[in-house]
Parts: C-alpha cells; structure tokens; sequence
C-alpha cells in the first residue's frame, strides 16, 4: 500500500540526498521573489503513475507551490500530454524538478511496462503479477505504478505469505513423502488467512505438493508443453502460477496453457523510465 506516510518518508530522503545544504545553482541565479509556472509534459506515449508523489514533492519543498493535475494515474499519456502544471515561487519549483520527475517516470515506465504484458495476455483471463525484485526502499512505489498499469501484486513481503521455493525444497530433500509431510506440517502451524505457495521446477515434484494442499503452484522455467501437462495434473486444486523469464513477446502462448497467472520479475527490475520533462517559465 502506497500510503501518505511512506511518500513522504520517501521524498523526504530523495530531497535530503539531491539538496543535502540546499539548492546553490538557484540560489545565486534565481531572484529569491521570482515566480515560475511549470508544465510536467510526456515525451513519449506511456501510462501515468506517481501523481500524488509529484505532489507531494513539491509541497514538501515549499508549501506554497501549487500543483494542479492534468491527468490521473493509470491515463494514457501521448507526446505532448500535459500531466500536472506547477506554479509557485522559482526556487523551489526547480529544487524539486528532478526528484518530482525521478519518481514520475519510474513509476509511469512501469505502469507503461505492465500495460503491455496486461493487453497482450487480453481476453485470456490471466492475471499478470509482480515479483520482489524491486528497487530497495521503493517497492511500495514500484508495486503501486504496475497496479496502475493494470498488473496485479504478488505478495508484498516475506511476512505476507508462505512461498516455498526450489531452495527451500532442496533443503528438505527429494523424497517426496518428506516434502508432502513438511508442507502438511506448515500448513496446519498457519492461521488460515496465510496462504501457501510452493514452486516446482520439475513435472515430477507435482504430486508430492498437490497431496499437500497448497494454495497455489508455481510452475518455473517450464516449456509450453510442461506448463500443459502440469496445468492438467493440477487440475484445478490449486492456482497456477507460469514464471522464469517470460518475456512480451511469448507471452501470449504462455498464458494460453491454461495457467492462472503469470508473474514477471521484469515489470519492476528492468522497465524503461516513461521520458517525463518540465517546461518552466520564470515572471519575475
């Protein structure tokens, strides 16, 4: 959740590390009464995320400064869309430009990333999920923009679900009565709101964890063929989960096995900044 308190925390330290004694670039080229109107303009076509945090910049840097929205999240922007007018003293106006324009476009390239996945998996009733891959420190911003791009949240912490991975079972073994007792086990210690994930990397491990119960498979680096075989074999005991370096361009196919969802790591870790700028005017 993308909450107040987290935004400002966030903006806070991002304005401390740009301006850590202040903006002097501004302060000895600006007149301290100058005023500015500011138009934040899209570049390229993209998804909008991050209006509240743009706002939220500028208001931390000088209260006075007025941030007027042309566009909301999740919009579609073209070249030329004009996505929030800023008016205020000159100073601060430019004090918070790059930190305003640093979280604005990582956030509407991930937005605008996650469009993509989400329409070309259209119609097929998957839903399109994140991973923890995320920039430390900001995941609630970057989890926030790929809902604003139409994709959905995976869990959100290590505390928020049990997701065993392949790591986890190696460590239990390869005898499978001993992965289904193990799993069994956690799923009778757990409160039944938590729920449970186990991901395979292999057809052959299915069995093992279907006896289990758990709530959702996750099938990794599978072939189209496997992620067939294993969606049959789970047979609609669980969700399932298609994941391991699905990419745009195959993704259609992948969606098309019949899983129920498809996470994709590179949403967050590796979307292209939406080309974002502020057009100033300075009235003294």
């Amino acid at each position: 959740m993308l909450t107040d308190a987290i935004i400002t925390s966030a903006v806070s330290a991002a304005l401390a590390e740009d301006a850590p004694w202040g903006d002097i670039t501004g302060e000895v080229l600006v007149p301290a009464d100058a005023v500015a109107t500011a138009r934040m303009v899209a570049r390229r076509p993209g998804v909008l995320s991050g209006s509240a945090v743009v706002a939220a910049t500028f208001a931390a840097v000088d209260p006075t400064i007025e941030v007027r929205p042309e566009r909301g999240d999740s919009d579609d922007l073209v070249p030329g869309t004009v996505v929030a007018t800023i008016s205020g003293p000159a100073r601060g106006v430019l004090r918070g430009e790059r930190v305003a324009l640093n979280f604005a476009q990582r956030m509407s390239g991930i937005a605008t990333a996650t469009r993509a996945y989400v329409d070309a998996v259209a119609g097929t009733g998957v839903r399109i999920v994140d991973t923890r891959k995320t920039t430390p420190g900001l995941r609630a911003f970057e989890r926030y923009a790929v809902r604003c791009g139409g994709g959905h949240n995976h869990r959100y912490s290590l505390s928020d679900a049990v997701m065993a991975k392949d790591n986890h079972l190696a460590v239990l073994g390869d005898d499978p009565d001993r992965i289904t007792a193990a799993l069994r086990a956690a799923r009778a210690a757990l409160p039944h709101t938590v729920h449970l994930e186990v991901e395979v990397d292999r057809l052959d491990q299915l069995d093992a964890v279907l006896a289990a119960g758990v709530d959702t498979v996750m099938l990794d680096n599978f072939s189209l063929d496997d992620l067939r075989t294993g969606v049959e074999k789970v047979a609609g005991r669980a969700l399932v989960e298609a994941s391991g370096g699905i990419t745009l361009p195959g993704i259609r196919e992948v969606a098309e096995t019949g899983v129920d969802l498809i996470s994709v790591g590179a949403l967050t870790h590796s979307a292209t900044a939406l080309d974002l700028g502020l057009d100033v005017e300075v009235a003294v």
